[in-house]
Order: structure tokens, then sequence, then C-alpha cells
């Protein structure tokens, strides 16, 4: 029980890094914000912003079944009705190649995908995610607006008016970044959800977002 307060009272940090290894550092368990600062390829990133270009919407999930550890996701008709754009073929192996990534970190069997276009705020107040990791990019737009420990009193979320208003308080991930957010219900990390939300868009702006929920 000792040991168990103990971890509890521990500080939570968040990790940046330019490789795909920035990812693994989630596990460490003073990290609640892991963020790999990737640039996207060209023909990805030009796949996507002609994605948002053609102004359809786009909302699809998909519970994805890993039974054996080096099996591939099957991702067979996602975004099936943008297949005809230069650029799908890698957008798709690019969504394959982040789910083995993410099924391999953490050991998961059953993944639960999003990937939405938004125009507008899907969660405009800060909170924190009742699930144990989620992933988090967005291929094109901006990106999705976190806080520091401290920077917020937790049993206030969900207030707007205790939301800080100071914008140097209010940090944001770069469009193609991806990054690992830790919940409350990882082990542990109870109390330490990383504090997130959607940014607001200006009429007429739009993004490309992926999440993956790892669901068991």
């Amino acid at each position: 029980m000792l040991a168990f307060k103990q971890l509890q009272n521990r500080a939570r940090y968040p990790h940046h890094g330019p490789t795909p290894n920035a990812l693994a550092r989630i596990l460490e368990d003073d990290i609640n914000l892991a963020v790999w600062q990737r640039q996207l390829p060209l023909h990805i990133a030009d796949f996507a912003g002609l994605l948002l270009s053609r102004n359809e919407p786009l909302a699809e999930s998909l519970c994805l079944e890993l039974p054996e550890e080096d099996a591939e996701p099957d991702l067979a008709g996602l975004a099936a009705g943008f297949r005809d754009l230069e650029g799908y073929d890698s957008f798709i192996a690019d969504l394959r190649w982040l789910v083995s990534a993410f099924a391999c970190l953490l050991g998961a069997r059953r993944i639960g995908l999003r990937l939405r276009v938004l125009d507008k705020a899907m969660c405009p107040r800060f909170h924190v995610d009742h699930v144990p990791v989620r992933l988090i990019t967005t291929y094109a737009g901006v990106g999705s607006q976190w806080l520091t420990e401290g920077a917020m009193d937790r049993t206030q979320l969900g207030q707007a008016d205790a939301e800080p208003q100071d914008c140097a308080q209010i940090q944001q991930l770069g469009s193609a970044h991806v990054a690992l957010l830790k919940g409350e219900k990882w082990h542990g990390n109870e109390g330490f959800g990383l504090i997130h939300r959607s940014p607001a868009l200006s009429p007429g702006e739009r993004r490309l977002m992926l999440t993956l929920d790892w669901l068991g």
C-alpha cells in the first residue's frame, strides 16, 4: 500500500522526441504524454490535404482484432470513398504501421480505430480520457491541445471558467505529430490522466484526425 501511495504522489511529465522510440517512454510511470515529433512524407501530406479539400464528411470506426503478435491489421475498405486520390495506398500503409506499432508497444490484441474529418472542436473543454492509453495524430490541420501537470485544478475539469486563460499555459501538438496520452485507467495513473482538448477551429477550417484506443 505504501509503495502504491508513493507512486501516486510522483509527478507526471511529457516526453517529446524526433524518432518513433519516443513513444516507448509512455511505459514509464512518471510519463503521461509521449510524442513522436514526426514530419509526414510529402505524398501522404498531399493526400491528407486533398482529402480535406473535397469538403466531404468522413467518420469511420473499426474494432480491430489482432489475435497474434505479428497479425497485420485489416483496414480493407477504410476511407474507401477517397481511394481514387493519389497517395491513398501510402496513407493506408501509414495507418497500418501505426496500428501495428501501437499493438506491439502495448501488447494490445483489440484496438479501437477512429478516422474523422472534423470541422469543429469535438471535445472543446479540457478533460481526461477514461481509457488506459490513446494514440492521437492529426494528418492535416491543427493538433490537439494539452496542459502540463498543475496548470488546471483537476476537480474543475469541464468548467469553462476554470480553464487557463493565459495562452502560454496551453500546449499544442504539431500537425502530424504522433502522441500517446495516458488516461485514468492506466494502472497507477489514476488522477494523472493527461488533460487535453480539441482546438477551436475557424469557419471553414478542418482537421483529419486518427485516434487509436487500447481495448484489450
